[in-house]
């Protein structure tokens, strides 16, 4: 997102604050959750390696008392289980590659036990999205292009956009 090697795990707040997304600092949820106030639902997506057991702790540290809409999601199929049990009033979602296979995806699914999920786009059409969606909505990344949002119309409940959700043509 920063075009940085930097780990955060690995890092401190004082050299993360040098990051840059576009021409600002990058925020910390703290300051996203002051700055954003409930006016819009927030999807954040939780990026984890081996580190998984300190992020409900930290999410609830700043969420519990944030006002507005959120959901929180994953690749790792333990965050949301985490979040199911730790905090069962979360909305908790599960991204899924395209590239996953058919067994380790519904392994994730099955562990995760989301109440949303985020697909790769190039997964929309396949009929396992659709028995997905059948069941809890789907929203499809990255969204690109005008010809992805309409792919996206017909096949997900919501699209993610990337960057600053302009479409590309």
């Amino acid at each position: 997102m920063c075009a940085s090697p930097m780990r955060i795990r690995e890092s401190k707040l004082k050299d993360l604050a040098r990051l840059r997304v576009g021409e600002h600092p990058i925020p910390t949820l703290k300051s996203l959750l002051k700055l954003v106030g409930g006016r819009v639902p927030l999807l954040l997506e939780i990026k984890v390696e081996r580190d998984i057991w300190r992020w409900v702790p930290a999410l609830k540290r700043e969420l519990l008392n944030y006002d507005g809409p959120f959901g929180v999601m994953s690749f790792d199929p333990r965050i949301s289980r985490l979040l199911k049990t730790n905090v069962p009033e979360w909305r908790r979602g599960l991204v899924v590659r395209d590239s996953l296979t058919a067994v380790r995806r519904r392994l994730a699914i099955w562990l995760a036990d989301p109440q949303f999920m985020a697909v790769d786009r190039a997964a929309l059409g396949k009929s396992w999205v659709e028995r997905v969606r059948g069941r809890i909505p789907v929203y499809t990344w990255t969204i690109r292009t005008v010809a992805d949002r309409a792919q996206a119309s017909v096949h997900a409940d919501a699209p993610i956009w990337e960057g600053d959700g302009r479409p590309r043509i």
